[in-house]
């Protein structure tokens, strides 16, 4: 790869070349992509995005660590709606507001992203077989990616996963372990299993590849707003791995020349699991494990596995950190939905809900322009969703009852 120097440690500082089947650093950290900024600023412009027909994540391919000659697997990925939403900046008091929507994803989640850039690996280090675990999000968008590339999976969920996401892994024809216990012990029975085996290790925290794949929405983001660079990008945070990618995709465009700033991240975690916020709000990539206490499962992850990345992400770009209660997640759930036609799942719309924490107490600059991403859609926990729903009306085939139950409600039809 001519465009990609070398891998490096973010703990220790050690490099290795950067082989399809690299893991981690002797030492134990997590290695990064370091790619040759010069040589890309000769073959990527913005005037070679204008004449790219392909629409996917692979457009950016100069800034993605494959081979010149991969032809990229698994599903159609990328190129997810981004709306420009000026009565909910106006609701919150800043200038702009723009919601990313990657729920609209061929697995509806960002995950995509990464499984898409996976599989593509392990079929270039001539793997049959790739394997993960996850709280559900990366294990659905794994199976689907796999099952379009032609490759085995085996995937390890913890049994609290959602129905949806059981679902989509199950048709998807996985083979699929639901772990009893946490996830910190569904990632260790993953990892025992693919040592045992020799499958193809998809898990974020471990694959170098998988944060680079994640980081092309932020290539989309800053393309679909015609190269201006929004203030800030808020995003929730679980394992790490997404925030990480999405820095590192901010800091491609700044390397290239294409932005002259990189926005400041908004770092959002679950109240109930929040242990890369704490350690980074104390600026420390010391942390300590917590309960896995929140319903917004793709984000309950009380060990997470590439910290690093992700608290350097937040204090490199001059973060903001904060915390939301399930209570109010839940209300951004409904204001997405309510207010503009984004349906997110409850870790999906964290990151909406910490920007209104942060807006309501009068943190984010009027000023300010705000992308916030939704990284994952509502049907992928319905339950969920219903329970916080209003119950419809009920009328049998009657305008009198029908216009009597709306009564009821304190509502006039009309």
């Amino acid at each position: 790869m001519k465009n990609v120097k070398y891998l490096k440690c973010v703990k220790c500082g050690n490099t290795y070349d950067a082989t399809a089947d690299a893991t981690t650093c002797e030492c134990g950290g997590i290695l990064d992509v370091i790619y040759d900024y010069e040589y890309i600023k000769t073959i990527f412009n913005k005037d070679v995005l204008k004449n790219r027909e392909d629409q996917t994540m692979w457009r950016y391919r100069e800034l993605l660590p494959i081979e010149e000659n991969t032809t990229p697997a698994g599903l159609r990925v990328g190129n997810s709606p981004i709306y420009d939403v000026d009565k909910v900046a106006k609701k919150l008091g800043i200038k702009k507001l723009y919601i990313k929507d990657d729920g609209i994803n061929p697995t509806s989640s960002l995950k995509d992203r990464a499984s898409a850039m996976a599989v593509t690996k392990a079929i270039e280090a001539g793997y049959s077989t790739i394997a993960c675990s996850s709280t559900g999000n990366a294990a659905s968008s794994l199976a689907g990616n796999a099952a379009a590339a032609g490759l085995n999976t085996y995937i390890f969920v913890p049994e609290r996963a959602p129905k949806g996401k059981i679902a989509q892994l199950m048709m998807f024809g996985a083979n699929l372990t639901a772990v009893k216990g946490t996830y910190e012990e569904t990632f260790e029975l993953s990892k025992a299993a693919i040592d045992k085996y020799g499958w193809y290790n998809r898990n974020a925290a471990i694959n170098p590849y998988l944060s680079e794949g994640k980081k092309t929405v932020s290539l989309e983001i800053i393309e679909q707003l015609d190269f201006n660079a929004p203030d800030y990008v808020a995003i929730s945070v679980g394992d790490g791995c997404t925030i990480a990618g999405v820095y590192k995709g901010l800091y491609d465009m700044y390397s290239v020349g294409l932005i002259d700033k990189i926005p400041r991240l908004i770092s959002v975690q679950a109240s109930g699991c929040c242990p890369i916020n704490v350690a980074a709000k104390n600026k420390t990539n010391n942390w300590t494990p917590q309960e896995e206490n929140t319903y917004a499962d793709s984000i309950a992850v009380g060990v997470p596995r590439n910290p690093d990345k992700a608290i350097n992400a937040i204090l490199d770009s001059n973060g903001i950190t904060v915390n939301v209660t399930d209570d109010e997640i839940r209300a951004a759930q409904r204001f997405l939905a309510k207010e503009c036609g984004v349906f997110g799942e409850p870790a999906g719309v964290t990151a909406t809900a910490g920007l209104i924490k942060l807006c309501e107490e009068g943190l984010i600059e009027n000023d300010a322009t705000v992308v916030s991403v939704v990284t994952g859609n509502g049907l992928k926990d319905i339950e969920s969703a219903i329970a916080n729903c209003p119950s419809p009306v009920y009328s049998k085939n009657d305008l009198s009852e029908f216009e009597n139950e709306f009564k009821k409600l304190g509502i006039t039809v009309q």
